[in-house]
């Protein structure tokens, strides 16, 4: 592979921003690609893949490179000529790469590989809380997973296609995707593509969605005709699911304390031909009470840590703290204790978050159970997913059944 230097240039200053000052990844990788029209899908490739890879390793690649954050702009290009280095790519001779030592670079990589913590680039704290709560094999094991380029998985929108029509249209397009066994209306890209700029995107036949995720839907076993509660809906993925399960049939509220996010839901859900749903802005606890009792079903995807989607935001560990991790579970037990109040009698609940640590998941539908509002409800089924044996993102749901 050759470097090109306006494309190095782009990662350098995609760095700059996610690492000093504090930008989200994704975001700024999608300004980054808009910087030149003349880019081809490679050219994209390169700067996304790269500046994550740098993202995800930065703890590794800093430790190899002897530089410590704040990166100034030549700290950041030792680290880019670590990651090429370890790439096997030959260094041009640019100013910046003067005097890089690849040898004791490989051989420093060699060392701290034996480390887990150097090794999976991880922070001290977040290995400490990992080793913990799920034991040293299946934290190892999980973390590694978690540092792996997740597939790209799409979700297909049964109110206006089936998964082999969808997967012959996509064919067509020189997408070949393939299905996933247990996940039944997942489709899995064999290579990774642009799927946003189909016509079968814009004419909302499917939803970029991880197998994982896709699975929350089917577990709060909605019918049509139900009155179902999305409680921390944000942008709406498993609202949209929802919808299309319940066949636009019944009434699906979306609520969120951020109205910016249900304005994009608004925007996905006309696309996907979806009109069963209404929007309500958690501003205050009104929204809330008005619908005590009220709901068949009530899904509380809940604000959590993301420690099973660091594939997706590899950026997400250097921005947690070991604070973040203590206020977000006083909120997801605050949110469990509120929302849980909108399921009526003989009506269902999941509690689901992105996380793998049982703190945020099973020890808090535990707590919520044994409280004076989780004694109304009995405890149906869990199911626990980790990276490492599932191939997707680690989740968790829980599903609770109200007395009669």
């Amino acid at each position: 592979m050759r470097l090109h230097r306006n494309l190095c240039f782009a990662v350098i200053d995609g760095l700059t921003q996610i690492f000093n000052e504090d930008q989200y990844a994704d975001r700024v990788i999608q300004q980054l690609l808009k910087r030149d029209k003349r880019w081809g899908s490679r050219d994209r490739a390169f700067v996304a893949e790269t500046t994550y890879d740098i993202v995800r390793w930065k703890r590794l690649y800093a430790e190899i490179a002897e530089v410590k954050a704040p990166f100034d702009r030549d700290n950041l290009w030792r680290l880019f000529a670590v990651w090429a280095t370890l790439k096997g790519i030959k260094l041009p001779d640019w100013k910046y790469f003067v005097d890089t030592p690849t040898r004791k670079i490989k051989g420093r990589f060699d060392e701290l590989s034996k480390i887990r913590k150097f090794r999976e680039a991880i922070p001290d704290w977040i290995d400490a809380v990992g080793l913990e709560e799920l034991g040293e094999a299946t934290w190892t094991k999980e973390i590694a997973m978690q540092n792996e380029q997740a597939d790209v998985i799409l979700r297909v929108n049964t109110l206006k296609t089936t998964k082999e029509k969808l997967q012959n249209i996509l064919f067509d397009q020189n997408i070949e995707t393939e299905f996933i066994k247990g996940y039944p209306y997942a489709l899995k890209l064999k290579e990774r593509a642009n799927v946003f700029v189909t016509d079968a995107f814009k004419n909302g036949l499917f939803e970029v969605q991880d197998a994982s995720s896709q699975l929350v839907a089917d577990f709060l076993d909605v019918k049509p005709g139900m009155k179902v509660v999305d409680t921390c809906a944000g942008a709406g993925g498993k609202t949209l699911h929802i919808a299309a399960l319940m066949q636009n049939k019944g009434q699906v509220i979306a609520m969120d304390i951020y109205e910016s996010k249900l304005k994009k839901l608004k925007i996905r859900a006309k696309r996907n031909g979806v009109h069963n749903f209404d929007l309500r802005v958690i501003d205050s606890t009104k929204p809330i009470k008005k619908l005590h009792g009220k709901a068949d079903r009530v899904l509380i995807d809940a604000p959590c840590s993301g420690l099973g989607v660091l594939r997706r935001n590899p950026d997400a560990k250097w921005k947690l703290e070991p604070e973040f991790l203590d206020k977000i579970r006083n909120t997801q037990q605050e949110v469990l204790q509120q929302y849980s109040k909108m399921v009526k009698s003989g009506g269902k609940l999941v509690y689901a978050t992105c996380s793998v640590l049982p703190s945020e998941n099973q020890k808090q539908v535990d707590k919520f159970l044994t409280s004076e509002s989780g004694k109304e409800f009995t405890f149906v089924k869990d199911k626990k997913v980790l990276a490492h044996e599932s191939g997707f993102d680690g989740f968790y749901m829980a599903l609770l059944e109200k007395k009669q």
